[in-house]
């Protein structure tokens, strides 16, 4: 293992030749593939100056017997003409109008003015990010845009329930807290030994340059949790739905619920083709992040099956954190709900025409679909059905949504007052930070208000302990 690390190293990589100014998409895939098929037996620093002089005078190897694909790559690049924006934004529905930002507003907009864009909906957690709103979602024909995916690619829910009486719970919160300490790991932390899992065997980590790079990061990372608002708890499931597809009695159970995606193998696939589809798709500045890939085009599809690969391992990592607690506890599930975000799925309207939906923090919310929506750290959420309401285009929010910044909840709270906050909810908080407290979210009984017509209720989940990233003390109370 170690000596195809080392061997590994020695290999030019997309990343390497995007530091140098290589346009990304055709113009690195082609490199590449010239250079580890005709001329392996140069050093890489030897490799790099050969392509970097086809980049700086692609005309003078046009004719060349090797380098001449790559120097038509980089001119094709180079014509490559700019895109115009409609002059008039299609009509779009908001739900929870009077509780999102105007940046929201003005990104989705832009989004409703794409040549691609077909149709669009804003739910009522949505806040401004990159690209598309948090909270977005949009129908294009026949394109992906990654960064209307988002970064953490196919970031989800998870839930566990257990046969398990809510007392359990209260007199074992010592025992419970180790458990999460001991079988998960968040942020920069990782297993030393990580378990198993087929994922790692597909096809896709060898046969698309970018992700075969990704590999050995992934491995190391099965099993984990991002930063931020990803988390794992312990909580109580209320279900309140007789007809409630798990045929669970009426009544209150133990459960673990968590919130995480596809880790750095996400992020970088994040990365590399948004700089692919900007390189190839060139908008006005303002509409830059919105740059998405032609689905007929090859990066189009790489991009594809490199997102499906992300969300399936994002699922991978989740099963494994509930597997390892379900070891822990000594019991098995009694039903299972899982459901994610930041994705692109194939959709048909009711005229059966098929469009790209792109859900940027939104959840599915088609007719029957079942999801969860979390609050915050000392908030409910709920386990839902969806609808299929087409005005929103089956889709729901995927949480409460953000009413201040990282930044502001820094700069605004303290520690004492957020303590005596989850203090008085009865709530056992392991890590964590100031820009996750529960004030820093909108009221989920709004937003749930707000999306009636969306989702129906079918369950109600209350953290009891959980663990976020940070330190394992922060939040405890003196």
């Amino acid at each position: 293992m170690k000596k195809n690390k080392k061997d590994a190293s020695k290999k030019l990589t997309a990343k390497e030749l995007q530091n140098i100014g290589f346009p990304a998409g055709k113009p690195i895939g082609t490199a590449l593939n010239i250079i580890h098929t005709y001329f392996t037996d140069l050093g890489k620093n030897h490799q790099i100056e050969l392509v970097q002089d086809v980049l700086t005078a692609p005309d003078q190897y046009q004719l060349h017997a090797t380098l001449g694909p790559l120097a038509q790559a980089i001119l094709a690049h180079k014509q490559t003409a700019p895109i115009n924006l409609k002059a008039e934004q299609q009509p779009y529905i908001i739900y929870g109008a009077e509780g999102i930002e105007e940046g929201a507003r003005k990104q989705m907009e832009i989004a409703m003015r794409l040549p691609v864009t077909r149709a669009g909906a804003l739910m009522p957690d949505a806040h401004q990010g990159y690209g598309l709103p948090i909270g977005g979602v949009l129908a294009v024909e026949n394109a992906v845009i990654p960064y209307g995916v988002g970064v953490d690619i196919g970031c989800r829910m998870s839930m566990s329930i257990y046969d398990i009486h809510k007392g359990y719970l209260d007199k074992n919160r010592d025992e419970l807290k180790k458990m999460l300490l001991d079988n998960t790991r968040f942020g920069y932390s990782s297993f030393k030994r990580p378990m198993d899992h087929e994922i790692m065997e597909r096809q896709e980590f060898h046969e698309i340059p970018i992700v075969h790079e990704l590999k050995d990061r992934a491995y190391s990372q099965l099993g984990t949790s991002g930063g931020g608002n990803h988390f794992v708890e312990f909580g109580i499931v209320e279900i309140q739905d007789a007809q409630n597809e798990f045929n669970l009695p009426l009544g209150s159970y133990m459960a673990i619920l968590s919130h995480s995606g596809s880790r750095g193998l996400g992020a970088n696939i994040a990365g590399y083709y948004t700089k692919v589809a900007m390189d190839s798709c060139r908008l006005p500045q303002e509409a830059k992040h919105l740059a998405w890939l032609d689905l007929n085009t090859e990066a189009g599809q790489e991009y594809w099956l490199a997102m499906n690969l992300a969300g399936d391992y994002a699922s991978a990592c989740h099963h494994q954190i509930h597997q390892r607690l379900a070891a822990a506890l000594g019991e098995s599930p009694i039903a299972t709900i899982e459901n994610h975000h930041n994705f692109a799925w194939k959709e048909k309207d009711a005229n059966s025409r098929e469009y790209i939906v792109h859900r940027k923090g939104a959840t599915p919310a088609g007719k029957g679909v079942l999801g969860i929506i979390p609050g915050s750290m000392a908030t409910p959420g709920f386990i839902v059905r969806g609808k299929g309401e087409a005005a929103s285009i089956n889709s729901a929010s995927h949480g409460a949504g953000r009413v201040m910044s990282r930044t502001q909840a820094k700069k605004t709270l303290n520690k004492p007052q957020v303590q005596k906050f989850i203090q008085k909810a009865g709530i056992d908080v392991i890590g964590s930070d100031l820009d996750e407290a529960p004030m820093v979210y909108k009221d989920i009984h709004q937003v749930m208000a707000a999306q009636q017509d969306l989702v129906e209720i079918v369950g109600t989940f209350h953290p009891k302990i959980v663990r976020m990233n940070g330190d394992e003390k922060y939040m405890e109370v003196d």
